[in-house]
């Protein structure tokens, strides 16, 4: 009897409590004058519930205007937005709902609370005629300008209804973005809302409010939301980490995870607390052995780089892995430059690049594995115990790991030196650690990724992706020691079952000669990037090899992803039943976290949906400068937006197309030719496959009467009279066809993948 009268009673109580907070509210000299009764019970609700499953922040609140019409637009990734914004908007919003809330008498009575209105699809124009009452009457108006949640946690395209509205009523636009709520249990990630498990923990979010906007142009509200939700991401707590943490986690968590599979000679397996083991007992000989600061490493992706880089950071020294191809020269200025003393390597690799290339190894070149060997195999195995025994939180002060990373120095890495002498591009913890967050809501790697790892460690993608964020995420990294080597990836694509190849175009060229259909079974996906994927290639990689071929973009001084295209989301209000992920020939939509804006080359004004300009870009995972070159730096970078000198354009749904390198346009007669695009037209010209796209590239060269010309180099046979006068059939401009021929030997191609634009324009000018 007792235990029925408090059940009975604690209902009760709780009730009678959230009553006297509501009259409390009611009557407090902070209420704002449009709050009615009905609205301030239901914001106390959501101020309940978000005290009690989110760690919230709000930023900007005082951009809300106390008073007078305004349409507020915010990102819509959950069915908890509406919550996070009622609960912490100091002014009453009315919401445009969706009209099957409506048809539930509880959930009709919440919405009559709060006073929405409802849209339905059959009357739409009457939603928007009450809204724009309301907005005369002053008040302000909520809207979700996407129209329904993301399938893919980027923003989607703006349905028309939000512009009417601000064309109709003339209110200025309040742009706010929440961050934190894509995975969560009321979002799409992974599947439908509520078909995963909620996280026991407290979520941690962030609104941020934005200043009012004048020009409601669907472009300006766009940009404002996306630059809104770079600024939000930036407050993450995990972005202020040292890059050691996570990977101590992932160790700790999973220690017995199969982290690393290294094909370079004998196959060599590495779980994840083997290969952190390995990496703190080399620490301690590296306190010893390598006094400076930086400490350069010069290996293949394998065990040895991995742990190289990892034992760089556990001694508290900054790594920096070297493109070895460079050319001696160029290698002697980054050793210079970045005051490197000591290398690590592999004494047979060390003997395998030296009877190729002109290395300058430093006296102090250290053999990565015969250090290992001396430290012994007990005192490896030792670590390896504390790792499987140890949570990371007592691991990481016992082993001298810092709390914070920040803006501290995590990785130097330099540019390829493909317009200039290579540069140091300073990689900070934040940087990295962003970079592989952003990935990770992308969900272009699953979860149970093996993941081909065979770009050079030198290079950003394969540094971050395949090194950084393959162990950090659990997934299994397949190791090859090149590209180049084609028969040893076929074979390790094949025999270790991998799922998930990330690589540039020009390296799957040579992959897809020698590869015959149903020879790749268990390869679902493949990301290219760093390069511009030629015309159709895609295509036909899909019809020969299988899997979905995914176009991406980023670069070395954004840690290197910024956009990339992902599978396809279900969604039952999509044409077909599904969200589109992929636009062919566009290298997806930006990853969370970061803005994009495209300006015009010659005055530095944005341009329109759809209009060619130059890309700049924002986000935590965009570098903070040059190594001890501000001159430099100050070219690139200008409150906080870094101009990647590409020349790109963007759709209304948020899908980015790059066109080329502003370096890989020729102004001609006033007009902006794009070499890629003539190379494209040359290739169909000519019927080469996307395979051998490879034979053929375009360069400027001055011409006294129009500014530039172009130049053919070719590896091939061509007869250049047949060739334009097939570029003419096949309507390309008179001036965008090349009009001189050179025969070369190669395309000249930098280690990277990417062309050698420094030799191709020399070659071009001869």
């Amino acid at each position: 009897m007792p235990f029925l009268i408090a059940l009975l009673l604690v209902p009760l109580v709780l009730t009678a409590l959230f009553l006297l907070v509501v009259t409390v509210r009611w009557f407090s000299p902070r209420r704002h004058p449009e709050t009615d009764f009905g609205y301030l019970a239901m914001q106390t609700w959501c101020i309940l519930l978000v005290k009690l499953f989110y760690r919230s922040r709000v930023i900007g609140a005082a951009h809300v205007p106390q008073s007078g019409a305004a349409i507020l637009i915010c990102n819509h990734v959950s069915y908890a937005d509406v919550v996070i914004l009622g609960a912490c908007s100091p002014r009453p919003i009315r919401f445009l709902s969706w009209d099957g809330f409506e048809r539930n008498p509880v959930t009709r009575l919440l919405m009559r609370s709060v006073k929405t209105i409802p849209v339905s699809p059959l009357r739409a124009k009457e939603a928007v005629r009450r809204a724009c009452e309301r907005l005369k009457d002053g008040e302000l108006i909520g809207i979700f300008p996407e129209g329904q949640l993301t399938r893919t946690g980027a923003l989607n395209a703006f349905r028309p209804g939000y512009e009417l509205i601000a064309r109709m009523s003339g209110a200025p636009v309040l742009p706010a973005y929440v961050d934190g709520l894509w995975g969560s249990v009321f979002s799409h990630r992974g599947g439908a809302p509520f078909s995963r498990r909620p996280s026991p923990c407290r979520r941690a979010i962030t609104l941020r409010f934005g200043p009012l906007l004048s020009d409601t142009s669907l472009m300006k509200a766009r940009g404002a939301l996306l630059e809104l939700g770079a600024e939000a991401f930036e407050q993450r707590a995990e972005l202020g980490e040292h890059l050691l943490r996570p990977v101590l986690r992932a160790a700790c968590r999973h220690p017995g995870h199969l982290a690393i599979i290294d094909r370079a000679s004998a196959r060599t397996e590495f779980t994840a607390a083997r290969t952190l083991a390995a990496a703190r007992a080399l620490a301690a000989r590296l306190r010893v052995i390598a006094p400076e600061s930086r400490v350069g490493i010069i290996l293949p992706p394998g065990i040895p780089g991995t742990v190289a880089n990892m034992a760089c950071l556990i001694a508290g020294k900054t790594p920096v892995n070297l493109n070895f191809t460079l050319g001696r020269v160029a290698l002697e200025h980054c050793l210079e430059s970045a005051g490197i003393r000591t290398v690590l390597t592999v004494a047979a690799f060390r003997e395998k690049v030296s009877e190729k290339l002109d290395v300058p190894w430093p006296a102090n070149t250290v053999d990565v594995l015969a250090e290992l060997r001396a430290l012994g195999k007990a005192r490896v195995a030792l670590f390896e115990l504390a790792v499987r025994a140890l949570p990371a939180c007592v691991l990481a002060p016992l082993w001298g790991v810092p709390r914070e990373g920040g803006e501290g120095e995590a990785a130097v890495l330099f540019t390829s030196g493909s317009v200039g002498a290579p540069k140091g591009v300073v990689l900070s913890h934040r940087n990295i650690l962003a970079n592989c967050e952003q990935l990770q809501e992308s969900g272009i790697v699953p979860d149970d990724a093996r993941l081909l790892s065979n770009l050079p460690i030198f290079h950003s993608f394969g540094y971050t992706v395949t090194l950084w964020f393959a162990y950090t995420r659990g997934v299994t990294a397949v190791c090859t020691p090149s590209p180049l080597d084609v028969s040893r990836t076929i074979a390790a694509l094949r025999e270790e079952r991998v799922n998930i190849a990330i690589g540039t175009p020009t390296f799957y060229r040579g992959y897809l000669k020698q590869l015959s259909p149903g020879d790749l079974p268990h390869l679902a996906r493949v990301v290219g990037g760093a390069e511009k994927t030629p015309a159709g290639f895609a295509a036909e990689w899909e019809a020969k090899v299988g899997g979905r071929y995914y176009e991406g973009y980023g670069a070395t001084e954004t840690s290197p992803v910024v956009s990339v295209n992902v599978p396809d989301a279900p969604d039952s209000e999509a044409p077909g039943g599904v969200r589109v992920g992929v636009k062919p020939g566009s290298v997806g939509r930006l990853f969370p976290g970061m803005a994009a804006r495209i300006l015009d080359p010659d005055t530095g004004a944005p341009v329109g949906f759809g209009e060619q300009g130059l890309l700049h870009v924002r986000g935590a995972n965009v570098f903070g400068g040059y190594l001890d070159n501000p001159a430099k730096t100050a070219e690139v970078l200008r409150d906080g937006w870094y101009a990647t000198g590409d020349i790109a354009r963007m759709d209304e749904e948020g899908f980015l197309t790059i066109e080329g390198r502003l370096s890989r346009f020729s102004k001609i007669a006033g007009e902006m030719v794009p070499h890629g695009v003539v190379e494209d037209a040359v290739i169909a010209a000519l019927g080469l496959g996307a395979e051998s796209s490879g034979a053929v590239a375009i360069a400027g060269r001055t011409d006294a009467q129009k500014g530039e010309a172009l130049v053919l180099l070719a590896t091939i046979e061509v007869d250049m009279d047949e060739l334009r006068r097939r570029l003419a059939d096949s309507g390309l401009a008179n001036l965008w066809i090349p009009r001189v021929l050179k025969r070369v030997p190669a395309i000249p191609m930098l280690a990277s993948g990417k062309l050698d634009l420094r030799e191709l324009r020399r070659i071009a000018a001869e």
